[in-house]
């Protein structure tokens, strides 16, 4: 009874340790690197001379070394989806100035030779009338007054489809970073998977010449030799595989950023864990502010509010003043007239269709409300998957090392107790196929990771800035 008492008492005592109260809310941010050592340590080694550069083949001979943001500065300068949408923006200006110039005079100017023979009067004085009328000139000017509104509003609904497109521009922007991250990082990962691969078909090939060597000496039987030579083969096979998909990583991410037929180029970075700390919350604030799609939302709704007001003033009359001149008769410069006059005019009414178009008007300002509630939602969902995804991924780093240590240290075992002839050919490729698994499931995890950041960057409109040290998954 007395030993409870005191175990208790010193577990109570550690719990309220100032020491303990100042880090128990990192429980869990921290990787224990004993039990979860760092990837270097547990990912196989590889002279760093040996790596072949990752090129593009092409005729220019220069390397040109290429890192993520040398990548976005591309995409973001060259990818044609920006410039179309850039061009909307253009159009849409060019659109409002169109409006304004209902307040901008008129000025037509017409030339002309009418030949007239009159039926009337050529019927009543019983002989043909023929006349030539000749105009040199006939300048008209119109200017409008005062429409009530109207063309203020068709310039309101005109700006704020302009907002709209540079929200929409915005939102391209977003949406072609998120893309080339995500096609970057699937390069570092068919890279990772490459290596994996070239480390394979070196381990294979001490298998082999291994069991060739029991084989010669009378101390394993043919079979084995067999069984290594087609694990061989077969990790020659995955190797040509992952430097397919290298070469398909490319093309992607070169389609990405908008450069088909780029020079080739070094990348010269390697997949690393960037811990990410952000609240859910936190997440969802930052999206209200910098989301350009809330913002478009908001702006459809205050267009449709416009062109309710608009078409409620299909009613409306403009007022205008008009003056003419001319210069003509029965010769080119025979006499010249004039006429100046001021106007209220009144649109042609059918009450029937006014109304409706009102209504109409009402109905799909309520369908943008809708929409915009919807958009909202809909980004908050998006939001919330991202955020768990790399929660998820977060949590998984640390176990998918510690996978690779265990089948690290399996392999090694086995392959140990094969070379004093203690182990069977099956029980060393059954290690090395588990290791090779472990090596690839941690590295689509990191990519994972990296691919689900970018997304809740993409979902909040904003990149994620960490003050905490970049923790780099590098092999030695």
């Amino acid at each position: 009874m007395f030993k409870k008492i005191l175990i208790i008492t010193l577990i109570f005592g550690f719990i309220n340790n100032p020491v303990f109260a100042k880090d128990k809310h990192n429980i869990g941010n921290k990787i224990n690197e004993k039990e979860y050592p760092p990837a270097e340590k547990v990912l196989p080694q590889q002279i760093e001379d040996n790596e072949k550069p990752l090129t593009i083949s092409g005729s220019v001979e220069k390397n040109v070394d290429m890192t993520l943001d040398k990548c976005l500065e591309i995409a973001l300068g060259n990818n044609p989806q920006i410039n179309a949408a850039f061009q909307d923006i253009l159009a849409s200006d060019a659109r409002i100035k169109q409006v304004w110039s209902n307040y901008f005079p008129q000025i037509s100017w017409q030339t002309g030779y009418t030949r007239i023979r009159q039926l009337q009067l050529s019927d009543v004085f019983g002989r043909n009338l023929t006349f030539n009328y000749y105009i040199l000139g006939q300048v008209t000017l119109q200017q409008m007054l005062y429409d009530f509104g109207v063309t203020q509003n068709q310039a309101t609904i005109q700006k704020l489809d302009y907002e709209g497109y540079k929200a929409s521009l915005t939102g391209v922007i977003n949406d072609i970073i998120y893309q080339t991250k995500d096609a970057y990082y699937n390069l570092l990962l068919a890279k990772e998977n490459l290596r994996v691969a070239e480390d394979t078909v070196h381990k294979y090939e001490l298998f082999y010449n291994q069991a060739k060597a029991f084989y010669k000496i009378g101390m394993n039987p043919k079979v084995d030799v067999t069984i290594a030579e087609s694990n061989l083969s077969n990790s020659k096979l995955q190797l040509i595989q992952a430097e397919n998909a290298v070469n398909l990583a490319i093309a992607k991410l070169n389609n990405v950023m908008g450069v088909p037929f780029i020079d080739k180029y070094n990348v010269q970075e390697r997949l690393n864990f960037v811990p990410v700390d952000i609240t859910l919350n936190k997440a969802v604030d930052i999206a209200r502010e910098s989301r350009p799609e809330l913002k478009l939302a908001e702006i459809k709704v205050e267009s449709a509010k416009q062109t309710v007001k608009l078409v409620k003033k299909s009613y409306f009359p403009t007022i205008s003043i008009e003056g003419q001149y001319q210069r003509g008769g029965r010769t080119w410069n025979n006499n010249y007239g004039y006429n100046l006059g001021g106007y209220l005019n009144f649109p042609t009414i059918n009450g029937m269709l006014i109304r409706n178009e009102i209504k109409e008007a009402k109905y799909l300002y309520d369908k943008e409300l809708a929409n915009a509630q919807n958009t909202q939602n809909s980004i908050y969902l998006e939001i919330q998957n991202a955020y768990l995804t790399l929660n998820e991924k977060k949590s998984q780093i640390p176990v998918s090392i510690l996978q690779v240590k265990q089948a690290k240290e399996n392999y090694e075992l086995s392959y140990g107790r094969y070379r004093v002839g203690e182990a069977s050919p099956i029980e060393l490729r059954e290690a090395q196929v588990t290791y090779q698994q472990a090596q690839l499931s941690y590295y689509n995890t990191l990519y994972a990771y990296n691919s689900a950041k970018a997304a809740l960057e993409k979902a909040i409109g904003k990149n994620l800035i960490n003050e905490e040290e970049v923790v780099e998954l590098k092999k030695s």
